[in-house]
């Protein structure tokens, strides 16, 4: 069975609580050789850092997420980059802006974004970015921060316009692909990522949430990537296996620590 990475989910939430160990076991017989375990919160991250070091094959990233921004002290640089030293740790993030439901927060979020932008900058590990209904603001602060000096970053679950991928995919970033990209009414978005260079494009559930048919609507878990991964293979024209073999490619390119 081809092996591919899921490299969004989040392993802490209560969700999993009770078969955690079970999760992980049917992403392995899925297929799904490794996970990445996102930390939202920074006050959580020594739970989601036990995690990641219980299960091999499952590495954690830490930020916080904007819209627990204005409910949690505002992280620092050197706090980001303290946590990066462990072996495990793989990436910044998840952070970025949402003003669907946080507008009224917006100028903190774009404040702990670019906290966040020099954290990956300085470490080199990849950035990983949450963008909902803020595309123009994000447009403009990755590009203003890219001037600044390059970091490399993945737009996590990307479901927004052609216009804001193309700004990523011009600044070196990659696209990641989760569950709405095989819903049926999401043809206008695979066909922005059929635009897409294959070696800038990743995998992922983003679980407990947005579960790919034939589990939409249920709670969602890693071993589910294969689900979107099979869409994302038939998206690009390609069979199942060679999809994966690129997307493992290209998740070790950016999260070179967990390769």
């Amino acid at each position: 069975m081809p092996q591919i990475t899921d490299s969004h989910c989040h392993l802490d939430f209560p969700d999993f609580d009770e078969e955690r160990a079970e999760i992980v076991a049917r992403a392995r017989e899925a297929g799904v050789h490794r996970m990445v375990t996102i930390c939202t919160r920074l006050k959580n991250a020594p739970a989601v850092r036990s995690i990641a070091e219980e299960f091999p094959g499952v590495f954690w990233a830490a930020g916080t997420h904007p819209m627990s921004v204005a409910d949690e002290p505002m992280a620092t640089v050197d706090e980001l980059i303290a946590l990066s030293e462990h072996p495990r740790m793989v990436g910044i993030g998840e952070t970025g802006l949402d003003y669907h439901y946080t507008a009224e927060s917006a100028e903190v979020q774009q404040q702990s974004l670019r906290i966040h932008i020099e954290a990956s900058r300085q470490t080199r590990l990849p950035l990983i970015i949450h963008s909902r209904d803020a595309d123009e603001d994000m447009a403009r602060i990755l590009s203003e921060e890219h001037v600044k000096g390059p970091y490399p970053c993945v737009m996590h679950c990307f479901s927004s316009t052609a216009e804001l991928a193309q700004v990523a995919l011009d600044l070196g970033f990659y696209l990641s692909m989760s569950g709405i990209t095989a819903f049926k009414k999401s043809e206008d978005l695979r066909d922005i990522f059929r635009e897409a260079p294959l070696d800038r494009i990743l995998v992922e559930t983003d679980s407990p949430y947005l579960a790919p048919p034939p589990h939409r609507g249920k709670r969602n878990e890693p071993a589910y990537t294969a689900h979107t991964a099979r869409v994302a293979a038939e998206t690009f024209g390609l069979d199942y296996d060679t999809f994966a073999a690129r997307t493992e490619e290209n998740f070790e390119r950016l999260f070179w620590k967990a390769a």
